[in-house]
């Protein structure tokens, strides 16, 4: 047994801080079963070949050891190992969540997927030991619970810490090191144990993510008893890296359309929503125009299918499409028109081709201005807050050994978050709900209001979202515009794509004129200095660069922010 090594050392804590049993958290399951997906290629087959090791995905848990804090400061945290892993495959560590949440998880098991040569170093191996990390010793109120760090051999990684609740060292067969040619850096992500400065538990994600990213997370975590934070590179543990150029458990084009059809979400828009999405091609064909730097014009109209648009490179600046000029048509382009909107789909690889992210663009010709909240008062703006071509997205990730709906992302202006499936709405059998802001159009998982600025305060800018008789059923109004794993013959990309200028001017708002009428309505306690505001207040208030299209967002080939 090691007590000292790597970047841990072995720290032993009382079962003072730890004596009451958190309440066990119950699984998870979508509301409806899993359809039959077509079938083709690798997806939802169970298994993942990475290269030189084939994965599966083990959600079957039996509890080791739970923790909460006698004192209510941390949340109730509990570590499982992987039940009925299939014969020839071997766990690659533990896994472990809050108490107060559904059992919603997984870690791989792996084995190798072909015979090595006899000169070849195997893809897996045994640790040559453990390193005790952290325990907390028995009690008659708790069982004991002791926290080990795998010993990689010579050029192999651990890929996570693993939990006994007895005090002798593991025996090593009970994890599998992997060959570091074939794994990836990690980091940490959430926090979720927290003893003092004494111990902390990570999940962990690979460094490196988006749709040309191999990484592969493989469901365990980390632990130690020094200062980490959050998005920090571990040492001592990696992720599996993908090493199949094919990404053959990616799902094909009918498997996508079939993914759509059970999972899209219905799209809600506030009641008094009076900014509407369109499809792109109502909004060129009813007025909306191109202008280009330094070209005193009217604008040259834009063709249905955006082919007159410049295509590629980057937005330079040199153009960028408005409203008319004609003040009818320019109301009416304002409106929208729901009728014609549909989602724009993007499929693409997450987590090494792991998971599915089908990203769902929804574009509304003109954001509304902005309704501000200063403590109890709620103050509608003029101008602030309007541009021209609003694009917002949502984003449905599925996990691609099963084709079960694991995470959903809502984009929220620069923002947003991932939620687990046991935290959205289901409109529908396996649909969720996805809220639109009134006039601003982020999207939400649930009804209510939402503050963009200081919550402290309460003073930022409202994003008010309910149900409505206004929405838009994405799993019957979508187009798929782009798939790029798919290669040539996947799918064709629209013209209008490739535009990757702005879909709206430059703006500029007279925030400190406008906002300082609203002062003089409020009552002189709430009064605050314009200076204190500005401070408060989100900076894209006080004027919006012209939006960009989907494919020059970060997020088109990154990882959503997270």
């Amino acid at each position: 047994m090691f007590w000292f090594g790597c970047d841990c050392f072995y720290w032993s804590r009382g079962i003072s801080e730890f004596d009451s049993e958190p309440s066990e958290p119950k699984p998870f399951s979508l509301p409806s079963p899993l359809p039959c997906w077509p079938q083709g290629r690798g997806f939802a087959s169970g298994r993942i070949n990475l290269g030189e090791i084939e994965v599966v995905k083990i959600t079957k848990f039996h509890k080791l050891w739970s923790s909460v804090s006698s004192h209510g400061k941390s949340k109730g945290v509990a570590f499982y190992r992987a039940e009925e892993v299939p014969q020839g495959f071997h766990s690659l560590g533990h896994y472990c969540q809050p108490t107060d949440k559904p059992l919603r998880g997984y870690v791989l098991a792996a084995r190798a997927s072909k015979l090595a040569n006899t000169d070849d170093l195997p893809p897996l191996k045994e640790p040559v030991g453990y390193t005790l990390v952290w325990s907390v010793e028995y009690s008659e109120k708790n069982n004991g619970g002791y926290f080990w760090l795998p010993n990689p051999p010579v050029g192999y990684k651990a890929m996570g810490v693993i939990v006994t609740d007895k005090q002798e060292e593991p025996e090593t067969e009970e994890v599998r090191c992997v060959r570091e040619d074939l794994t990836e850096s990690c980091e940490t992500f959430e926090k979720i144990l927290d003893v003092g400065s004494s111990f902390s538990v990570w999940t962990i994600q690979p460094c490196e993510r988006g749709m040309r990213s191999q990484g592969v997370s493989v469901g365990t975590f980390f632990c130690c008893t020094y200062d980490l934070s959050s998005s920090q590179t571990v040492r001592d543990i990696a992720c599996l890296k993908n090493l199949d150029p094919t990404l053959h458990a990616m799902p094909n084009l009918n498997q996508v359309h079939a993914l759509i059809k059970h999972y899209g979400p219905t799209v809600y828009f506030h009641p008094e929503e009076r900014y509407m999405p369109s499809s792109v091609q109502w909004f060129f064909k009813n007025g909306a125009l191109l202008y280009r730097s330094g070209k005193k014009s009217q604008g040259e109209p834009i063709n249905s299918s955006g082919s007159n648009l410049p295509a590629g490179g980057c937005n330079d600046l040199e153009f960028w499409i408005d409203l008319p000029e004609d003040e009818e048509a320019k109301s009416n382009l304002k409106k929208g028109n729901l009728e014609t909107s549909e989602l724009y789909v993007h499929g693409k690889p997450a987590l090494g081709g792991t998971f599915t992210d089908i990203v769902m663009w929804i574009f509304c010709p003109f954001n509304g201005p902005a309704t501000l909240k200063i403590g109890p008062f709620t103050l509608p703006m003029n101008r602030i807050g309007e541009h021209v071509g609003d694009w917002e997205h949502f984003t449905f990730r599925v996990c691609n050994f099963s084709g079960e709906l694991w995470q959903m992302f809502f984009s929220q202006h620069s923002g947003g978050g991932w939620f687990d499936a046991s935290e959205i709405e289901f409109v529908k059998d396996n649909k969720p709900a996805v809220y639109s802001s009134k006039h601003g159009h982020a999207s939400f998982p649930h009804p209510g209001m939402y503050l963009q600025g200081s919550s402290k305060f309460g003073i930022g800018v409202r994003n008010d979202v309910e149900k409505s008789k206004y929405f838009v059923d994405s799993s019957q109004r979508y187009v798929i515009v782009a798939a790029e794993y798919l290669g040539k013959g996947g799918v064709a990309e629209p013209c209008w794509l490739q535009y990757m200028r702005e879909w709206g001017p430059v703006i500029e708002y007279d925030s400190g004129s406008e906002i300082n009428k609203i002062m003089d309505l409020l009552p002189l306690v709430v009064r605050f200095s314009i200076e204190n505001i500005v401070d408060l207040f989100p900076i894209a208030l006080y004027g919006e660069e012209g939006p960009t299209g989907p494919k020059e967002k970060d997020n088109w080939e990154g990882d959503e922010l997270c």
